[in-house]
């Protein structure tokens, strides 16, 4: 039986809370044929907001397949090329038979193949007859149109994790030729597909999509803001009281205010407090609560510490003390950061270590509001307000 505060999955339906207008851009973008972006910090709602679109979508009468694909174990285009293959592929039957036709005519003139041995032991529906190249790359990308065309709806293609793409030996190749795919794509396949790119490292997407500025007014950003405090307070109520349980709403106020309103870790705030409790939900059961998510993410907050290097540290802790601007001479000083150029060093080694993001006007940003707590009490021994 599924929990009231559901934070192993991505949610739907009557626990989707909030949201509404990111529901009608997604909806609204994908019906106009563009692609999407949506870059966000882990745990903060990518998933759910797509699947939710689709369900609000398919309740709408609109006519598509969904293909879906992680990037988290890709590590070269050969894997890359063959991953969105297979995944367009699999759309397209539920049989050996329906994937070696589907492989036979779509993908005719590649390097693309249905193994039958490698389908059996490895459940791979597309295979490598050689060397993999760009061309197939291309056709690969090509694919989700091919298809949109050939059974007249659309077709859309998640990709999960995509800032992994830069991990491949040139991920700068492989974005070059999906863009010239959407550059050129003839006339006759306009339409008929959509990819969507999911990623949980912001800074790492950011200079995907924002520096670099690959698919430049090809793929639109979805940017996913804060559910709001009062439709999370009514959430979380009503599912202590379908469990016989009453909580204060000043003391839930305070848990919002903590998480910075990340869904997820109140969700699984939630059912700790749940599990913790009969009856009234009083404020030494949230510090019990507290503690016990703590103890689960604290082995990852010590790693992420411990890879860090003492003038990162010493910039991390003039972040967590307000300052906004590190480059003066009083800031160097105080925190021995050595020089400003030593300052922009910094900055960016804790952007690429997702631990801080920067805002348009050069604010920092700590990215996970557990980390930011544990991190201002148990590491610095600050109070956190």
């Amino acid at each position: 039986m599924d929990s009231i505060f559901q934070y192993n999955k991505p949610v739907t339906g009557k626990q989707f809370i909030g949201r509404k207008t990111e529901l009608r851009a997604f909806a609204n973008l994908l019906g106009q044929g563009e692609n999407i972006a949506i870059y966000e910090p882990p745990k903060t709602g990518r998933r759910s907001l797509v699947q939710q679109g689709f369900f609000f979508m398919k309740g709408s009468g609109q006519r598509f397949e969904t293909a879906q694909l992680s990037l988290l174990d890709v590590r070269t285009l050969s894997d890359f090329s063959l991953r969105l293959a297979g995944s367009v592929v699999r759309t397209l039957g539920s049989g050996p038979a329906d994937y070696a036709r589907a492989v036979q005519e779509l993908l005719a003139g590649t390097h693309f193949v249905f193994d039958r041995e490698r389908y059996d032991n490895l459940d791979e529906v597309v295979s490598a007859d050689g060397a993999l190249d760009d061309g197939d790359l291309r056709a690969a990308c090509l694919l989700p149109y091919r298809v949109g065309r050939q059974h007249g709806d659309r077709r859309y293609v998640v990709i999960d994790e995509f800032q992994n793409i830069m991990l491949t030996e040139d991920g700068d190749r492989a974005c070059r030729i999906l863009e010239d795919v959407f550059k050129t794509l003839p006339g006759d396949l306009s339409g008929c597909a959509s990819y969507i790119f999911l990623g949980s490292q912001v800074n790492a997407m950011h200079e995907i999509f924002g520096v670099k500025r690959y698919f430049w007014r090809r793929v639109e950003r979805v940017r996913l803001a804060p559910i709001d405090t009062k439709e999370i307070l009514e959430y979380v109520v009503r599912g202590f009281l379908a469990t016989g349980k009453v909580i204060d709403r000043d003391l839930l106020l305070g848990v919002c205010r903590l998480f910075r309103d990340n869904i997820w870790y109140i969700n699984h705030f939630s059912a700790i407090c749940d599990s913790l409790t009969r009856g009234y939900i009083m404020e030494p059961t949230l510090n019990d609560a507290l503690s016990c998510l703590i103890s689960i993410h604290e082995g990852r907050f010590v790693a992420t510490m411990n890879d860090l290097t003492t003038f990162q540290v010493s910039l991390l802790r003039a972040i967590l003390e307000g300052h906004k601007r590190f480059s003066g001479a009083e800031v160097i000083k105080q925190y021995g950061l050595n020089s400003s150029a030593n300052v922009r060093r910094l900055k960016d080694a804790l952007c690429k270590k997702e631990i801080v993001t920067f805002d348009e006007d050069d604010n920092p940003v700590l990215l996970d509001p557990l980390f930011e707590y544990w991190v201002r009490k148990y590491y610095f021994n600050m109070n956190f307000e």
